[in-house]
């Protein structure tokens, strides 16, 4: 991934968009990572771990939870839950 990164960066050389709301004499830290290509549309339900410092935006979580509900999985109670974990955890005993 290319990334870069600099540090006390002055607010009078950015662009005037980004300018906004800051005072002309601070200076802030900019970071500039270039963006996947991937289409947003092929999120599924584990597609959370977007990496280090790239969180989901709003609007690609809503879309993944929408994505999820329409597949219209079962619910599992808690306590069958539980039993699955514990059954999974107890494969490692053995």
């Amino acid at each position: 991934m290319n990334k870069i990164v600099r540090q006390h960066y002055p607010v009078a050389n950015l662009p005037e968009d980004l300018r906004e709301g800051l005072a002309d004499d601070a200076t802030v830290r900019i970071v500039l990572e270039v963006e996947d290509a991937a289409d947003d549309s092929t999120l599924g339900p584990g597609d959370f771990q977007t990496g280090p410092g790239k969180p989901l935006t709003r609007t690609k979580a809503l879309e993944a939870i929408k994505r999820f509900k329409a597949l219209d999985r079962p619910a599992v109670s808690l306590e069958e839950a539980v039993a699955h974990i514990r059954g999974l955890r107890d494969e490692w005993d053995d």
